[in-house]
């Protein structure tokens, strides 16, 4: 248990300047400790700049049943977090530092002005106005003596500290910082880390009968409907937008389903894509025989011209199995039932997902079992707290990934402040 009275001048430090280190910074800050922020980049927030493609997905507008029954990894263990600052309080949190916020579809919860520069602003005005320091430096070592950890090495100093907060993110997107610091750090320190993967990535694959994507490089589908199948199993299905690349398929759709497929090494992966998910199987006939009416004359190839985007066409006539030149007129009804099955069950073989570095967040991490979910601190370290991505737990999109950085940031902040009765 932690006490409610404020403790003066107790010196903490949080390493890394994202969205669970700012609000980790802010929280033990406002409870009266002096916080040093540990960042290298030149910007706080970089990451979080550029999520929800620079609109900034806050939160999910949601219940705490809500948020943990979209974080398919160790949900349970953010309980505590959600039950202190769940997504209401973030919304308010925001609001009261004056970004405006709305809901979207799915309940995604976005500034107003849709500029994620909005969201990271206000938190640096909030820390400049509780005088944390930040200071650009690249943590490089925990100092731990007798258990507990006392100060922090950086490549430009040394921070002595009676808490220390590991905010450092995954491994995804190393550009922005995540280079897996915060992982040697902690396993430095004696805790587990598991194995590192990306979720929410793009997905390496062919389109079936040997087919390469980059046939279909750059094409991009809208409003088409996305299916899962494990082992031949349907696992996901959701509607929306899809891109195709040279290695395979990106695009929202792809990178939602992502996070569903999470046994790569064991098990077999495949899509399916409708292509026309607003007509069943008998209308889509229907919406054929019109066109081919209208084409009767013309080569196969040649007549899907009103139905799909150009660059398709190749592929779908040849996963067709019907040849390109046929007159539309001699197509027989079993063809035209072979077309109908590729419009609403265009398949893409998938061999795995993109390398962690291109993931939007990273699975896996520090093992949750080490570490107090009421605290966030440490059971092997005193005085060490975890948040955020570094941590073995994430979610699908949707805003929940952040929702797991602001409420494992303030747990950590407020947790590391506080002394313990």
């Amino acid at each position: 248990m932690y006490s409610a009275v404020r403790t003066m001048n107790k010196k903490i430090v949080v390493i890394g300047g994202g969205a669970a280190g700012m609000m980790a910074a802010l929280s033990a800050a406002e409870q009266g400790a002096q916080v040093t922020l540990l960042e290298p980049n030149e910007r706080l927030g970089k990451k979080l700049n550029i999520t929800g493609k620079g609109r900034c997905n806050v939160t999910n507008n949601t219940d705490i049943e809500g948020l943990l029954a979209n974080i398919p990894c160790n949900g349970k263990f953010l309980y505590s977090a959600f039950n202190r600052f769940n997504s209401a309080d973030t919304m308010n949190f925001f609001e009261k530092l004056g970004v405006q916020l709305k809901t979207e579809r799915g309940n995604r919860v976005f500034p107003v002005s849709d500029s994620a520069f909005d969201i990271s602003a206000a938190l640096e005005r909030r820390l400049k106005a509780l005088k944390v320091q930040v200071l650009r430096d690249r943590a490089s070592a925990l100092k731990i003596e007798d258990g507990a950890v006392c100060g922090v090495v950086g490549e430009r100093g040394r921070y002595s500290a009676q808490a220390v907060v590991l905010a450092t993110g995954g491994v995804s997107y190393p550009a922005t910082g995540s280079t897996g610091d915060g992982h040697r750090m902690a396993a430095e320190a004696g805790h587990t880390v598991t194995p590192l993967q990306g979720s929410l990535v793009p997905l390496q694959g062919i389109i079936a009968a040997g087919i390469p994507c980059v046939r279909l490089q750059g094409l991009s589908l809208r409003n088409v409907s996305l299916t899962v199948f494990e082992n031949d199993k349907k696992i996901y299905t959701d509607f929306g937008e899809l891109l195709f690349t040279h290695f395979g398929v990106s695009g929202p759709l792809v990178l939602s389903a992502s996070a569903h497929m999470r046994h790569f090494t064991k098990k077999r992966y495949r899509l399916e894509i409708d292509l026309k998910p607003a007509l069943d199987e008998q209308q889509l006939d229907k919406r054929l025989l019109a066109d081919f009416a209208k084409y009767a004359n013309h080569d196969f190839q040649n007549s899907l011209d009103d139905l799909l985007p150009q660059k398709l066409i190749p592929v779908v006539v040849e996963l067709s199995g019907i040849p390109g030149r046929q007159k539309v007129h001699d197509l027989t009804r079993e063809q035209r039932q072979s077309l109908l099955r590729v419009l609403k069950h265009f398949p893409v073989e998938v061999s795995g997902p993109c390398p962690v570095e291109d993931a939007i967040v990273t699975s896996g991490g520090v093992k949750v079992g080490e570490v107090d979910p009421k605290t966030m601190e440490s059971k092997l370290v005193k005085n060490l707290y975890f948040a955020g991505e570094l941590l073995d737990t994430d979610a699908y999109t949707g805003g929940f990934n952040l929702q797991i950085a602001w409420a494992t940031g303030r747990l950590a902040g407020q947790s590391a402040a506080n002394e313990k009765e």
